[in-house]
């Protein structure tokens, strides 16, 4: 199993929300690259950034912070927030990122992001399934939709995507355990699909549950800036 520590980023700063809530923000470090190579001398060789100000203002922010990282650690960085349109998209690829992560856009303009699929070739996207009760959100979580979960899997499957994250809305940035059992419904009818959990992480014990339910990763955010879990940790499972 795959950990991937995520980076959010806004004005340039890594910070965590709860919920998605800008509201709900903190503010942990000035400096993105500093928390980067943290994760890479820990021997950590993937990273999650996630540019909010993007996400907010429905195009790519925060590329700059990409370029430093790419340009001075050696992560395999996915990048997403606000990728709406192909520049966007080149953009991301263009300042270092190994994957560009779409979550909206595959709900919102299916025929667009198909033919990205098409055009970059479906193993260059990270797909993200937000979800709430097992339904869709869009639009930063601020919209639940109708689109079932097992659905939207298996639409993009069919196109050749198979790096997934799935986010458990409700969990995200609460610190009180993933969503195991949806992830088990979902590898349960998706066994070729690299599923990676995302969301409610806060203890090595969550970790621990989630490779034995079968995800291929974990994205982990706020339980390694809360100290829940320490980098050291982390070593039995690179």
């Amino acid at each position: 199993m795959v950990i991937i520590p995520a980076i959010d980023v806004i004005e340039g700063k890594c910070v965590r929300l709860t919920e998605g809530n800008y509201l709900q923000k903190k503010i942990y470090n000035e400096n993105p690259l500093e928390v980067a190579k943290q994760f890479e001398d820990a021997g950590l060789t993937r990273l999650h950034l996630v540019d909010l100000d993007g996400a907010k203002a429905g195009a790519v922010r925060n590329w700059k912070v990409l370029e430093t990282i790419a340009a001075k650690t050696s992560l395999v960085i996915d990048f997403g927030g606000g990728i709406k349109t192909e520049k966007d998209v080149r953009i991301v690829f263009n300042s270092g990122a190994a994957l560009a992560t779409v979550s909206s856009m595959a709900v919102k303009e299916e025929k667009e992001f198909v033919r990205w699929l098409q055009l970059f070739g479906a193993g260059k996207f990270f797909l993200g399934a937000d979800v709430k009760e097992e339904k869709i959100t869009v639009s930063g979580w601020q919209e639940t939709t109708d689109v079932w979960v097992y659905d939207f899997l298996e639409k993009y499957r069919a196109y050749g995507v198979q790096y997934i994250f799935c986010t458990d809305v409700s969990k995200d940035g609460r610190l009180e355990g993933p969503a195991t059992e949806l992830y088990k419904r979902i590898i349960a009818k998706f066994s070729d699909i690299e599923l990676v959990a995302s969301g409610g992480v806060s203890s090595v014990h969550d970790l621990d549950e989630l490779q034995e339910a079968g995800c291929k990763g974990v994205i982990i955010g706020k339980a390694l800036y809360e100290k829940r879990i320490s980098l050291q940790e982390l070593k039995k499972y690179l």
